[in-house]
């Protein structure tokens, strides 16, 4: 028979969300078990995700005092100014756009703070698997491996399918979108489906981007492009998310290299010259989602178990990260004054934190979907109206600009 071993905190998941959260609190001094059912080297391979990640300076922070950001295997990309437009594929933009600039962002050390970072999904795998390793002694890694999980009043046994036997006061569910646990507990989802899908790829153009990412929504769907730093085969590089309706976009994924490039430079114009794709390109379906509660007795949601968006505004990845610090400052308060991290008070605390700010950046990026999805005049006109209302009212643009960036 296996020996019950206890820990602080049981994670399972260990995806950016989970991952970030076991190094966070492992850090602060808590006992912290990982259990993922994938191997963890085998994320880090480069064939793995062409998604690149647009992190907050409130996440990237996060990120600074969990010790994973230190271990980025590449440079880091700042998205210093952001141009937002309204059109259709093939025409010039509306000229109501919008335009954030260094001037609406927050000075610290007497330069302008960067909207956010941009990181490809692989760097930030290679990092979170490097800032793992440091925490020997504080953190129980088991991947690949799977837990069965049995609640009881005052704590959680953990069984994994290896044999160990765990024992915790609180498990939090970092699983995705599909979470298992959050489906043990009986936790009700809603969703949103979009019958869309998203087009990713990297793409090479022939003019530097300057630190700027654009916004450009269309009737079919929003495109976006988002600046990446240079490598030595192609100094001007940018991804792009594109959104179109699912039979569209599984068109344009199986056209030529020629015939794809075209339908970007459709929708990107002349904001960085002529682009071509570099290497593989990506498709998903696109939908948003909301459990009903946060939380269960001796467990908590966190991350896309939780929630999860439409990409048009790049949150999906910091809402998860706002939940990790709200969830990690509640757990270290608890641990450090001797109570129980799993008890009901901290738990409705948590939820009470996050689930209000989760869904109101939901119904935004919701709303945002609806309001510049189509190409209906009338609000063609209120999109326009309402662009040039905020592009003249400075103090309203910053206001903006430090809660988007989680500050």
């Amino acid at each position: 028979m296996n020996p019950m071993r206890q820990v602080d905190i049981c994670i399972n998941g260990a995806g950016p969300v989970g991952a970030t959260l076991a190094c966070r609190l492992a850090a602060s001094g808590l006992r912290v078990l990982l259990i993922d059912r994938s191997p963890l080297p085998g994320m880090e391979h480069p064939s793995l995700d062409g998604r690149a990640y647009a992190i907050t300076e409130g996440s990237r922070r996060m990120l600074v005092a969990a010790g994973i950001w230190q271990h980025l295997p590449s440079p880091s990309q700042p998205i210093r100014s952001i141009t937002v437009s309204d059109g259709r594929p093939g025409e010039p933009a509306s000229p109501h756009g919008l335009r954030f600039g260094p001037e609406d962002a927050p000075i610290e050390n007497g330069e302008a703070t960067p909207f956010g970072w941009m990181i490809e999904a692989r760097d930030l795998r290679a990092a979170l698997n490097h800032a793992l390793t440091t925490h020997e002694g504080a953190l129980d890694i088991a991947a690949p491996d799977t837990g069965r999980f049995e609640f009881g009043a005052d704590h959680v046994e953990i069984t994994l399918k290896s044999g160990p036997v765990y024992r915790a006061p609180l498990v939090i569910a970092a699983e995705g979108r599909q979470s298992p646990l959050r489906q043990q507990a009986g936790i009700m989802v809603t969703r949103l489906p979009y019958n869309q899908c998203g087009l990713i790829s990297i793409i090479h153009h022939e003019r530097p981007h300057d630190d700027r990412a654009l916004e450009h929504f269309l009737p079919q769907g929003p495109f976006a492009r988002l600046p990446l730093p240079p490598t030595a085969e192609h100094p001007y590089r940018s991804a792009i998310v594109w959104a179109e309706a699912t039979r569209r976009a599984e068109r344009f994924y199986a056209l030529d290299e020629a015939a794809f490039a075209n339908a970007i430079m459709q929708r990107l114009g002349d904001d960085v010259g002529k682009a071509v794709p570099v290497g593989r390109r990506w498709i998903y379906p696109l939908s948003a989602q909301y459990a009903q509660r946060y939380t269960a007795p001796r467990l908590a949601l966190a991350g896309d178990s939780a929630h999860g968006l439409h990409p048009i505004a790049g949150q999906g990845l910091n809402v998860g990260f706002k939940d990790i610090i709200a969830l990690s400052a509640l757990v270290e308060t608890r641990f450090a004054s001797g109570g129980d991290l799993g008890g009901a008070d901290l738990l409705a605390r948590y939820q009470r934190q996050v689930r209000p700010h989760n869904m109101a950046i939901m119904a935004a990026c919701d709303g945002l979907e609806r309001l510049f999805g189509n190409d209906n005049p009338l609000l063609r006109f209120g999109r326009d109206l309402g662009l040039g209302v905020m592009s003249r009212l400075p103090g309203l643009r910053r206001t903006f600009v430090k809660k988007a960036m989680g500050l």
